[in-house]
């Protein structure tokens, strides 16, 4: 397909439309990305489910009574599935065998004991790592840390109802740590290092102790929203990441969880093909434009493009060999679009 024969601009319009143009709401600037079909996750590599799919899906899971029904309607989407996702749908299969008239949930429940157990030792070996990089610290710091992940250990040995671990509470206790100056690279070292506490996303441990404790249609709908699309902020929102789409990636729902306000490189570090499958995701973005189905944010790819490769340290760095639009006539695609649509609103 070859360039499409548009209007020179000018260095103000350039700059208008290559940068950022922010946009009001968390995400509305992201929903022409909510409407593709066949885009792989730059995150996870696999195929995302459409958002439009979602709807369809629940309200034939509200007639799904058994184990059976519930696997039957997951096998739709087994191939969309996340490698955690995966090993549960092959534990709930094998399961249906026997027990086809069952529910999820007891399925579960048979496993619970022996996956906590798992569970606490993969919790252990992070704080171990959390431990080894204390080293680094003066001993005030290091006592600091170490004082919370003895709690933690505590915590995660007795499991009792009045006190258990929380992830969430251990990384909060961290923020609340104030390092020497020449402390802080260490200290953020360990914060990501303990971002590697297993979760229902990362392991399948963690699935197994969480969704013992719900209900049949809340684990068939886990198991099948973790491949659904969701708009990503690149540069996360709480570090003041923009709501552009220039900083937002289409992904799955997994993958942008698990990543949290993890940063790139150290995403990269967990998951080492996503630069490949980033660039999967913008050769998806590059037909979908060449077929008119994002009309208005032809700059996306160049946009996207640099935005990865700062957010990354250079990690990721796409090629738009195949893309028909230079940057100056992608841009005067929008700016002709962007007349048209006000034209038609008049």
């Amino acid at each position: 397909m070859s360039s499409p024969k548009l209007k020179k601009i000018t260095e103000e319009e350039y700059l208008k439309y290559y940068f950022d143009i922010p946009h009001e709401g968390s995400t509305s600037a992201g929903k022409p990305l909510r409407k593709l079909k066949n885009v792989i996750c730059p995150y996870r590599g696999i195929k995302i489910i459409p958002c439009e799919q979602i709807a369809i899906f629940e309200k034939k899971l509200l007639k799904v009574k058994t184990a059976f029904e519930a696997i039957e309607l997951l096998s739709f989407y087994h191939e969309n599935m996340l490698p955690t996702e995966k090993m549960l749908f092959a534990i709930f299969s094998d399961f249906v065998k026997l027990n086809p008239d069952d529910n999820l949930q007891n399925c579960l429940k048979m496993i619970r004991e022996s996956a906590l157990t798992r569970l606490k030792l993969e919790q252990m070996e992070v704080l171990d790592d959390v431990d080894i990089l204390t080293r680094k610290l003066c001993s005030k710091t290091a006592l600091e840390v170490r004082a919370q992940t003895v709690k933690c250990r505590q915590l995660i040995i007795s499991n009792t109802q009045r006190g258990f671990f929380k992830r969430k509470n251990f990384l909060a206790s961290l923020e609340n740590i104030v390092p020497l100056e020449n402390e802080r690279e260490t200290l953020n070292d360990i914060k990501n290092k303990a971002l590697f506490l297993p979760t229902s996303e990362s392991s399948k441990n963690a699935f197994i102790v969480k969704y013992s404790k719900r209900s049949q249609i809340e684990i068939a709908r886990r198991l099948f929203i973790a491949s659904s699309g969701t708009i990503e902020h690149v540069v996360p929102a709480s570090m003041g990441g923009a709501n552009t789409i220039s900083n937002f990636l289409l992904t799955c729902a997994g993958g942008n969880r698990y990543r949290e306000n993890m940063p790139l490189p150290e995403y990269i570090k967990r998951h080492p093909k996503i630069p490949e499958y980033a660039q999967d995701y913008i050769d998806c973005i590059i037909d979908a434009i060449h077929n008119r189905q994002l009309q208005g944010n032809e700059t996306y790819p160049y946009k996207i493009k640099k935005r990865l490769f700062e957010e990354s340290l250079g990690r990721i760095n796409i090629s738009l060999a195949e893309y028909t639009y230079s940057e100056e006539d992608a841009i005067c695609a929008v700016k002709e679009y962007e007349q048209r649509y006000l034209k038609y609103k008049k």
